[in-house]
């Protein structure tokens, strides 16, 4: 039986770690809280990436701010005006590289 080290590669899941379910609500596009986080990719006051077990979640608004980052519970909450939540599924998600290799 093979050795699983957990989650060892810096906020990925491990191999044989179950998906959070993915869920999104949004309070008065001020507070959006979302669940089922597996990494945040990057972030700044206009537009908030993160990894989803429901694929990549770009957020689009102003002002935008973390206000709590859970990652092992797979939770974070967004403060500030959202104006757009767009989904990309993973393998559209690679790269120009990425897509033209493939």
């Amino acid at each position: 039986m093979p050795y699983d080290r957990g989650n060892t590669d810096r906020g990925k899941p491990s191999a044989g770690a179950v998906a959070k379910p993915h869920s999104l609500s949004l309070s008065e596009r001020r507070r959006l809280r979302v669940s089922g986080v597996e990494e945040m990719e990057r972030f700044d006051e206009r537009e908030i990436a993160m990894r989803t077990s429901g694929g990549e979640l770009f957020i689009g608004g102003e002002e935008l701010s973390v206000g709590r980052l859970d990652l092992d519970a797979g939770e974070v909450d967004i403060l500030g005006l959202v104006s757009s939540l767009r989904y990309e599924d993973a393998a559209a998600s690679g790269g120009f590289w990425s897509r033209l290799f493939s």
